[in-house]
């Protein structure tokens, strides 16, 4: 019974004497626990210090501001970079259109003074056929039928050049009473070829009168249908004002 007694007292002594050594081994744990909480460069001494958080955040505030400015110089240097891009191709583009206009302008300059060049030649040329066709009309004369129609308008045409009056209508009427239209009829019979100067042609002109009123440029012939009716209208003009006024014998 004893030694059951014994056996228990001996068991709370070795209990507490536990307790002891277990409330070492945790004083010593929370004193490693201090110790590792602390930075390797602080002392013991300043370990309160050191672990305050205003020392710590005035550090970190510093870092922040220079990392702030970086990037803040970094957006504006990329900024203006941009900027001068931009303007590089603005400027570029103006220079292009400058450019455009300026070749627009150029063509179309060249185009007008092509199209003057060419309105002038084309003036020439047409001034110049124009000359041609004068020169060929002067050089070429005016063509009549041999019947007495072309005869009676060529006569005008020569008589109008010398000034010398009459019309188709007097001439031709005359005509058909000398000669009835025929530029060989001779008169055998009256005064005149009693004297020995017998009218002759289609105005029954005297070789004499014929002479006197020729016309030059016409073929000093009197039976010639032309010579004929233009002595004779040149004759009446100078004795009568016109052939239009003579209305028989003359």
């Amino acid at each position: 019974m004893s030694k059951h007694i014994l056996t228990r007292g001996h068991s709370r002594a070795l209990t507490r004497h536990h307790r002891i050594a277990a409330a070492g081994v945790a004083a010593l744990g929370a004193a490693a626990i201090g110790f590792s909480a602390i930075p390797s460069n602080a002392s013991t001494a300043t370990t309160t210090e050191a672990a305050a958080p205003t020392a710590k955040v005035a550090y970190s505030t510093e870092q922040i501001k220079d990392v702030r400015g970086t990037v803040t110089d970094q957006l504006a240097g990329a900024n203006v970079k941009a900027e001068q891009i931009a303007a590089k191709k603005q400027a570029a583009a103006e220079a292009t259109a400058k450019k455009q206009a300026a070749v627009k302008a150029a063509a179309k300059k060249k185009a007008a003074a092509k199209a003057k060049a060419e309105k002038s030649r084309q003036a020439k040329e047409s001034a110049s056929r124009a000359t041609q066709r004068a020169e060929v009309k002067k050089a070429a004369p005016k063509s009549y039928p041999n019947t007495l129609d072309g005869w009676i308008r060529e006569s005008l045409s020569i008589m109008k050049k010398h000034g010398i009056p009459g019309s188709y209508d007097g001439i031709h009427r005359n005509i058909m009473r000398e000669s009835s239209g025929n530029p060989q009829a001779i008169n055998l019979w009256d005064i005149n070829a009693q004297n020995g100067i017998p009218s002759k042609g289609l105005l029954q002109v005297i070789p004499p009168t014929f002479e006197a009123y020729h016309v030059p440029g016409t073929p000093k012939n009197i039976y010639d249908p032309v010579s004929n009716i233009t002595a004779a209208c040149n004759y009446a003009a100078d004795k009568y004002g016109t052939m239009d006024n003579v209305d028989s014998a003359y």
